[in-house]
């Protein structure tokens, strides 16, 4: 492509270049969905994130992480809400860490929610790492989950 260039009556002829990128660098972060078809919502449920389980038959709480969820159940590793601050007393006393990995039938299941903090209520996660000084995600969840990056958990083998 030519250009001419006028400066005070001077004429100045110019070959401007352009180039592009091949078409498979466009739109690279963009998902190569349908525009028909609707986007996947990602589940805050999800395997690793810490909540607390309302249960029926008995009426119980239990607090922990998300191993599983499906249809047929809930599998989580934590305590029952009234053993929790026993549970962070032993962390922080330097005692091994021990909670149950416990399956509950749907059926039980009355509510999930996520342990977050409401206004200046901490959720019991982060009073579990204000009282040990540790992060509980991990404790709980990594005989269990691969971390991200497909790296093999802790005390897991790599295949």
């Amino acid at each position: 492509m030519t250009h001419r260039i006028y400066v005070a009556n001077l004429q100045f002829n110019t070959r401007v270049r352009l180039q592009f990128l091949p078409h498979t660098y466009d739109n690279r972060i963009v998902p190569s969905t349908s525009f028909y078809q609707e986007p996947q919502a990602v589940s805050p449920f999800r395997p690793g994130a810490l909540v607390i389980a309302t249960l029926a038959n008995p009426r119980e709480k239990f607090w922990g992480a998300i191993l599983h969820l499906s249809a047929e159940g809930l599998s989580l590793r934590g305590v029952d809400v009234a053993s929790f601050d026993d549970l962070a007393s032993q962390i922080k006393s330097g005692e091994p860490f021990t909670s149950g990995v416990v399956f509950f039938p749907m059926h039980r299941v009355e509510r999930i929610e996520l342990d977050l903090p409401e206004g200046n209520i901490l959720s019991l996660a982060q009073r579990f790492a204000q009282k040990t000084g540790q992060d509980p995600a991990p404790l709980l969840v990594s005989e269990f989950l691969a971390r991200a990056g497909g790296e093999p958990a802790h005390g897991e083998k790599e295949r």
